[in-house]
């Protein structure tokens, strides 16, 4: 069966005023997990990638791992990961706050998975995207990876999207999404098997570029 693996990006910026960009460590990240999958043997016929800036830089570090030269991605916007920031702002605007609270690491998280729950319930008002238009296009997204003609698929994307892309595999509830995002180490491969009829997720979560030499430096979630 095709088989279809989803990257998520290496580590970004968390704390800084662009979030958007790998570290240093995102950029290792990368290119190991290419050498990974390269000594695993994967070879995809096609390559997609959301359109964020750490998705480019993680691609970019992937194919230079994998050793793979005169490619350019496609770019398919549904790979993205929804906007956080602009859920909790519009939630404190509906409560009548117009700043955000500063948050550390760990506040940051307990929030991120409160907010994301009452997004889900279609709760927080004038959402710059709803819950239904995120699940939608990232549904969009899986079938245009998951097309006929391709028999190996990498992709690279989100915490978010990856996490309701395996929910939908697993018709499980929507609380689903943000309990596999929260769990989602960086650049670990997930991996999926379909065919024209139904998908399985076959593998989640796999870090094949981490073992017990390198696990301080490159075993990140943020």
């Amino acid at each position: 069966m095709p088989v279809l693996y989803v990257v998520r990006h290496g580590q970004a910026s968390f704390g800084a005023d662009d979030y958007d960009v790998l570290s240093p460590t995102g950029h290792t990240q990368a290119e190991a997990v290419g050498r990974a999958l390269a000594a695993q043997g994967v070879k995809p016929d096609a390559w997609i990638m959301g359109d964020m800036r750490r998705h480019r830089e993680t691609m970019e570090g992937i194919l230079k791992g994998m050793g793979v030269e005169g490619v350019t991605p496609e770019i398919h916007a549904g790979l993205n990961e929804y906007d956080f920031g602009a859920l909790l702002s519009a939630k404190l605007k509906a409560a009548g706050q117009d700043e955000k609270p500063p948050l550390d690491r760990r506040n940051y998280f307990r929030t991120l998975k409160d907010v994301v729950q009452e997004w889900h319930r279609d709760e927080i008002p004038d959402p710059y995207e709803t819950y239904g238009a995120f699940r939608d296009r990232v549904e969009d997204a899986r079938r245009v990876c998951m097309r006929e003609g391709v028999e190996t698929v990498l992709a690279v994307s989100s915490g978010g999207a990856i996490g309701q892309m395996i929910a939908r595999a697993l018709d499980a509830p929507p609380i689903t999404q943000v309990k596999l995002q929260l769990q989602m180490k960086n650049c670990a491969v997930n991996r999926f098997v379909y065919s024209a009829r139904n998908m399985y997720l076959h593998g989640f979560n796999e870090t094949p570029h981490i073992d017990a030499s390198n696990e301080a430096d490159m075993l990140t979630y943020s």
